[in-house]
C-alpha cells in the first residue's frame, strides 16, 4: 500500500511538473506571437536576450539588444505584418525553446525562427531568422 501511494505521488508530481513547464513555454512565445503579430519592435525588445543573432535569407549578424530592436522595427516598417502563428514549437534537451512560425507581411511570406536562451528570469531570444518562402 506504501508503495502504491509513493508511485502515485511520484507520477503526480512529474505530471504537474510537466504542466507548468509546457505552461510556462508556451507563455513565452504567447508574448512573442502577439509582438509580432503586431509588428511591435518595442514588445519584441522585452525579450531579447543582451546580444541577439537576427538574420534575413540567410544574412546572419550578432547584434546587441538595442540594436536588434532598430533592424527588427525596420523590418516590421518594411513588411508590416497582415498574420503570424508558430507552426512549430519544442524544447531541446538542454532546455532551450523554440518556435517555428509563419509571418505573413506585405512584400510576402517568411519563415521565422525564434530561438530562446535560458536565463535567471524568463528565457530571452536569442536567435531570430526571417527567411522568405
Amino acid at each position: 500500500m506504501k508503495r502504491y501511494f509513493f508511485k502515485t505521488l511520484f507520477l503526480s508530481w512529474l505530471f504537474l511538473f510537466g504542466f507548468v513547464a509546457a505552461h510556462a513555454q508556451s507563455e513565452n512565445l504567447g508574448a512573442i506571437r502577439s509582438a509580432m503579430r503586431n509588428g511591435s519592435s518595442r514588445e519584441l525588445s522585452q525579450y531579447l536576450a543582451p546580444t541577439v543573432e537576427v538574420g534575413f535569407d540567410g544574412d546572419k549578424k550578432g547584434y546587441n539588444a538595442t540594436q536588434a530592436e532598430l533592424v527588427i522595427k525596420d523590418f516590421f516598417a518594411k513588411n508590416a505584418p497582415s498574420a503570424f502563428e508558430f507552426i512549430h514549437q519544442g524544447e531541446s534537451k538542454e532546455g532551450i525553446q523554440y518556435g517555428i512560425g509563419r509571418y505573413t507581411g506585405r512584400n510576402g511570406v517568411y519563415r521565422v525562427y525564434v530561438k530562446l536562451k535560458p536565463s535567471k528570469g524568463a528565457p530571452q531570444i536569442d536567435t531570430l531568422d526571417f527567411t522568405k518562402e
